[in-house]
């Protein structure tokens, strides 16, 4: 499968620029999902990538050939959309024909791929239903047969998952996940769900104001965001960022919250180091508070905080404690929280090495 490169691309409208020199390579084979908020440019760099928008500047490149210029069908593409854009009036053998009957292939190989993809995605039975007679679910497995049936080097999926309830939200991410394990293709996905990003990706491009605010693993970014928009965006419940003042003295380096609360940063992986009095966002992830394994671990902080209230998912569960009248959000299990009546005071230990650091003038990872 081909490599997909974006060079110094731009894209404006009129006096207004979407995307601004922006770079990114996708390699051979990879899952890479582009992740952002509405508005931040991700569709737009996805249709950019489809030949349905025109760059502005720059140039894109499919393996070794350059496919600014060329028209959709030119491209080795297949694309995924959020509406499935099915035709009522055929059937579901219709709707997977239909891409292949101007491609002056013959009818045999043409029907071997039709039967390929309907054995592929569980829907042979479905091969003589109109799209009206499907749920939402086998709706979106017939637009993603339609790209399959292309055997084209790189798919590309529009937000595919959107319209799905939660429970064929999670079943398709596995089916989509399973189908790129089993045809090892180039991917380029769109969503502004994180959890699709964090269970399919295989590279995540996290996208804001038309800017790569980070390109990496799930787990690096999750693990070590490089700035306090990834930061905050990535995560649910979302990261705790307080203010705090860094206190540097001789090899010990700690980070003091404006409650009082000294967060000791053994450990912590500074790019270079830092002056004493600097002022820092401190992130806190909710599931790093808790008792720390003596075996493992240490706690770098403890607060004792009174409980605000507490929020049950099932199997989860997430309190909230009152600090500077601010919210700090813990992840706990739900037979805790249960205990947890708002207005009693809890002490919790923050887990030492778990903490994100931020320079508080640029945003950026310390």
């Amino acid at each position: 499968m081909p490599t997909v490169s974006f060079e110094h691309i731009v894209k404006s409208y009129g006096s207004m620029t979407v995307l601004n020199d922006l770079n990114l390579s996708v390699d051979d084979g990879d899952f890479l999902v582009l992740l952002g908020p509405s508005g931040c440019g991700k569709t737009t760099l996805l249709n950019l990538l489809a030949g349905l928008l025109e760059v502005s500047d720059g140039r894109i490149m499919i393996g070794d050939r350059d496919v600014t210029d060329l028209d959709p069908k030119d491209r080795g593409l297949a694309m995924v959309f959020q509406s499935y854009a099915l035709y009522p009036t055929k059937t579901v053998h219709g709707n997977l024909k239909f891409g292949l009957s101007a491609s002056k292939l013959p009818r045999d190989e043409i029907e071997k791929r039709i039967a390929w993809a309907a054995r592929l995605l569980q829907i042979e039975p479905l091969l003589n239903r109109k799209p009206g007679q499907l749920s939402g679910g086998q709706r979106q497995r017939v637009a993603i047969g339609r790209a399959l049936v292309k055997n084209v080097g790189v798919f590309l999926f529009d937000e595919p998952l959107s319209n799905l309830d939660a429970k064929l939200r999670t079943e398709m991410r596995l089916e989509i996940k399973k189908l790129h394990d089993e045809l090892k293709s180039t991917i380029v996905y769109v969503t502004h769900d994180q959890i699709e990003a964090m269970t399919m990706a295989t590279r995540i491009a996290v996208m804001d104001g038309g800017v790569i605010q980070q390109f990496g693993t799930p787990d690096e970014i999750y693990e070590r965001p490089a700035n306090l928009f990834v930061a905050g965006f990535i995560g649910s419940p979302a990261m705790n960022l307080r203010e705090a003042t860094l206190n540097v003295s001789n090899d010990r380096i700690t980070a003091q919250l404006a409650s009082g609360v000294v967060l000791d940063l053994e450990g912590y992986d500074f790019a270079e180091t830092p002056r004493n009095g600097t002022k820092v966002i401190v992130g806190l992830r909710p599931e790093h508070f808790g008792a720390p394994d003596v075996r493992e671990a240490k706690a770098a902080a403890t607060f004792t905080l009174p409980v605000q209230y507490t929020e049950r998912t099932g199997s989860d569960a997430t309190v909230y404690l009152k600090l500077d009248n601010q919210l700090l959000a813990l992840r706990v299990a739900p037979d805790a929280a249960s205990r947890l009546k708002p207005g009693t005071s809890v002490s919790v230990d923050f887990l030492s090495g778990k903490a994100n650091l931020f320079d508080a003038q640029t945003g950026r990872r310390m």
